[in-house]
């Protein structure tokens, strides 16, 4: 039998160092494989590792489907990386579950606004550049001053992909008012010289909304950047670009929010639509 938790660890640096996964999608993945490795059933036949995931899914079907899928996901990575290390698996109870498509739900512009108008100088770049550039916390908290400029900002993504996003004449000026004030080293948001963690300003952020009434997310932000662009005729193919989307059937699912906004606004609005005696929509 070899030596799987060995293997795991190699699995995890290969994810990080060569796919640029963030430390929070690393303690996933390695809290996932440690549950597969303490519950499958695992033996070793004719030179052939035999992996019976079922006692692994009994275990865990308690959670959530997207938990599950997301635990049994992060096995298959690492059954496929060792399979390419030559390494001979058959897998028995891996099949998939059906998790049920949420729409994603974006702030409104009028909340944002409010929360800006509340928010100390820090939170409100942070909750500036999330809206008016639809970044990732992850990639907000490693936004380095360097990159960001007058018209365009570079942005390291998933799997250290690169993409250079607009930046507008008020968020720059924003930034440059920030940047004098704060003395930022590196990276745009420190603490001590050392960088805020993505929990830091997630924290920050949610607690600038709930002093204004409202339970926002740091990725809503990101959601209402890409909503508000395609609900104004910008291009599809753009807006997933710009999001950094590696495939541009992800950023579909927007077109489908904006349908659903619209259905809901037409149920409210149109006169056939009110419940009255005479009829009901």
């Amino acid at each position: 039998m070899i030596d799987f938790h060995r293997h795991k660890e190699e699995f995890l640096k290969y994810c990080e160092a060569f796919k640029g996964y963030s430390p929070l999608t690393i303690f996933s993945y390695n809290e996932s494989i440690d549950e597969m490795l303490k519950h499958a059933d695992m033996e070793v036949l004719d030179t052939q590792h035999h992996i019976n995931l079922m006692p692994f899914r009994i275990k865990i079907a308690v959670n959530k489907p997207k938990t599950i899928a997301r635990k049994l996901s992060a096995v298959r990575s690492f059954i496929k990386y060792l399979r390419l290390e030559g390494i001979l698996i058959h897998v028995r109870g891996d099949e998939s579950i059906k998790v049920p498509k949420s729409l994603p739900k974006p702030v409104s512009h009028e909340h944002i606004l409010t929360a800006l108008a509340h928010a100390p100088q820090m939170e409100r770049l942070a909750i500036l550049l999330l809206y008016a550039m639809g970044l990732r916390i992850s990639e907000l908290s490693n936004l380095r001053t360097e990159n960001i400029g007058n018209q365009w900002c570079r942005v390291m993504g998933k799997g250290s992909k690169e993409r250079d996003i607009p930046v507008l004449a008020h968020v720059w000026e924003a930034v440059s008012d920030y940047k004098v004030k704060s003395l930022c080293g590196g990276f745009l948001f420190e603490s001590n010289g050392e960088k805020l963690s993505e929990n830091s300003l997630r924290y920050s952020i949610m607690k600038v909304f709930r002093e204004v009434g409202f339970h926002v997310t740091p990725h809503q932000l990101r959601h209402a950047y890409a909503t508000e662009l395609l609900n104004n005729n910008a291009r599809i193919a753009d807006v997933s670009e710009l999001l950094g989307h590696a495939s541009m059937a992800t950023t579909q699912i927007y077109t489908k929010l904006g349908n659903a906004l619209k259905m809901d606004h037409y149920l409210k609005s149109h006169p056939l639509c009110q419940k009255t005696e005479e009829s009901e929509c």
